[in-house]
């Protein structure tokens, strides 16, 4: 992530624009040395979203807890194991 005032973003815009499309990096930008703004790729404000979303479920973030505790437990499967059973799920 980059930081750049707001007039280098101003004076630069699209040249921004490209280089957080291209490269999915943040740029914080700044007025009078203090942070106002944060421009992001479409694609990353999407993920963020949606982020936001599943954790703002109880139900997710109890599945997703559930799930770390397994892992953690030894409870993993390998790609064999994981094909299998979605082989037999599709019959």
């Amino acid at each position: 992530m980059s930081t750049q005032s707001l007039a280098a973003v101003k004076a630069h815009f699209s040249q921004v624009i490209d280089e957080v499309a291209g490269t999915h990096e943040r740029v914080t930008v700044t007025r009078n040395g203090s942070p106002v703004a944060v421009i992001l790729a479409v694609e990353d404000y999407e993920s963020l979203v949606e982020t936001l979303e599943i954790l703002s479920d109880p139900r997710a973030r109890s599945d997703i807890r559930q799930a770390e505790e397994a892992m953690a437990a030894g409870e993993v499967y390998g790609e064999v194991e994981v094909r299998a059973a979605l082989a037999a799920r599709r019959r």
